[in-house]
């Protein structure tokens, strides 16, 4: 298997960059760019060990090919229900400051009664 992939964005030849010309004399192209696996030594790699930069030159290209075939990205695996995760809420009361003017045009710090809301994984294993 090849340690090059080819950039899969699908407007990457037409981008006229000095990197993509190819040929000689009259008979000049714009070429896709030849990625290397692992260039950026397996940064982002998921679990199926594979990143998103060896298929991709860039974002703009990444952004084309979803725009392009979104579609069929998401027919792959649907999601029918929304994913819901179990937590915990907890509020808490305190006492904070606010300023405000007072007749003098100055200000002064005045308290009031917050509220904090911490929220909390609930582990159900």
């Amino acid at each position: 298997m090849s340690d090059y992939n080819w950039c899969h964005g699908p407007n990457c030849h037409t981008t006229q960059t000095q990197s993509r010309v190819r040929g000689s004399g009259d008979n000049k192209v714009l070429r896709t760019i030849k990625i290397k696996q692992g260039r950026y030594n397996y940064y982002d790699r998921g679990d199926n060990n594979v990143s998103m930069w060896d298929y991709f030159c860039n974002q703009g290209c990444l952004m084309d090919y979803i725009r392009t075939h979104i579609t069929s990205i998401i027919a792959i695996a649907p999601r029918t229900k929304a994913l819901e995760t179990p937590i915990k809420v907890e509020k808490e009361k305190y006492e904070a400051y606010r300023y405000e003017w007072n007749s003098n045009r100055e200000t002064q710090r005045v308290p009031y009664q917050a509220t904090r809301t911490t929220i909390k994984s609930v582990d159900n294993t």
